[in-house]
């Protein structure tokens, strides 16, 4: 017998396992986990792009359609990120099954990181089946892959712990519905997805540059596009910062117990 847990070391058994329980969890029901919101955010675009003419931009370079394209797929991948995390949590805390996870020797931090690297999986794979059939539609070039990569992990990971916060926080389903509703998608529709922020009137700009998704958007775009309306500095900042942030935190929530230990 070979021992699964080093006392000083990582249980990596127990984290695939469990990350692998996760993505087998949304792939079951692939249709509602990763087709419904991917059709959800095609339908986005194709009613935006075409009811809004290229005049509502700045530039000249791109139409509103390549503009749209990849604030939708950012938009996608973080709603699907946070949607995993915390509806796992949550569904097994009403079932009463939570003790399966809480159970086995697997440190905090090792909990963590499996539900944000299901979180990821799902987020990213939702975000590749958008711009799948985007980019069918709309040919572009990648201005910056980095760029892109960095912005499409990080922020699913970002939202993954978000979620993981929430589905602890919450005990029923309807705590769940409000912060989806409530700051969720508020923060992601105010985030310039659809827009410049530079058409905004002066007091929503000075809201939006104090939206931390607006930053994650903008960047997001600016590695397929060039084209910015933030400093991406602040941006790579500012999502790296807010990474380590709620990491800890969760790290430590899931440490105490917090609304998991009866």
């Amino acid at each position: 017998m070979y021992n699964i847990k080093n006392f000083k070391g990582f249980n990596w058994v127990g984290f695939y396992t469990l990350y692998l329980k996760e993505v087998k969890r949304f792939l079951n029901v692939f249709a509602q986990t990763i087709i419904a919101p991917a059709v959800t955010t095609l339908l986005f675009y194709l009613i935006f792009s075409l009811s809004i003419d290229r005049n509502h931009l700045n530039t000249e370079k791109f139409s509103f359609s390549e503009f749209l394209a990849p604030g939708l797929i950012c938009m996608a991948i973080m709603q699907n990120a946070f949607a995993n995390t915390s509806s796992s949590i949550l569904i097994s805390k009403v079932q009463g099954n939570i003790v399966d996870v809480l159970m086995p020797p697997m440190a905090e931090y090792e909990l963590t990181f499996s539900y944000m690297l299901g979180g990821i999986t799902r987020g990213l794979l939702v975000g590749f089946f958008v711009g799948l059939f985007i980019f069918i539609a709309v040919d572009f070039k990648i201005f910056n892959f980095f760029v892109v990569l960095y912005f499409a992990i990080f922020s699913s990971s970002l939202l993954s712990m978000f979620g993981i916060l929430c589905g602890i926080w919450a005990k029923k389903f309807d705590h769940m519905a409000a912060v989806t509703n409530f700051v969720i998608i508020p923060l992601t529709f105010l985030s310039g997805t659809f827009y410049t922020i530079d058409r905004l009137p002066e007091l929503w700009q000075f809201l939006a540059n104090w939206n931390p998704f607006f930053y994650i958007i903008d960047g997001f775009r600016y590695g397929f596009l060039g084209i910015r309306d933030g400093d991406i500095k602040v941006g790579f900042f500012l999502l790296g910062l807010s990474n380590i942030f709620f990491l800890i935190l969760t790290i430590r929530i899931f440490k105490k117990g917090y609304c998991l230990k009866g």
